[in-house]
């Protein structure tokens, strides 16, 4: 099976989430995902890039891969070594951008590596149904 693999960094600043957003957007388009998948996208990318900045790396720098397999399309973002869910601070900075990850997404989920780097994955399938 083909894959497509697109990384793309952006400055964790508010100016940029257009940018992830218009990337994410082309990318499912391509895929022939229809009108209310890519708006579904759309709104992931723009959520997942406010989690991000909200949980913002040292470097100021946020690395956004959007994967294209077959009917599938995942975006996953890193959050840094500072990044704890636990976090009642951090649980109100992000409880907006997590209810509409779970409403327009097939699947999130939030990792984290032996090295304490955390990363937040959001996967949409071609014409999956909406959770609502």
């Amino acid at each position: 099976m083909n894959q497509d693999r697109i990384t793309l960094t952006v400055p964790a600043r508010g100016e940029y989430a257009k940018t992830v957003r218009l990337t994410a957007a082309s990318l499912v388009s391509r895929m022939g995902m229809g009108y209310d998948d890519v708006e579904d996208v759309r709104m992931a990318a723009e959520e997942a890039f406010v989690y991000a900045v909200e949980t913002a790396p040292d470097s100021g720098q946020l690395t956004f891969e959007f994967l294209v397999d077959g009917d599938a399309f995942t975006l996953a973002v890193g959050l840094g070594t500072d990044f704890d869910p636990a976090d009642e601070d951090m649980e109100a900075r992000t409880s907006y951008a997590t209810f509409i990850l779970h409403s327009v997404s097939d699947s999130y989920e939030l990792t984290s590596d032996e090295h304490g780097n955390a990363s937040l994955t959001v996967t949409k399938r071609a014409g999956s149904i909406d959770a609502d």
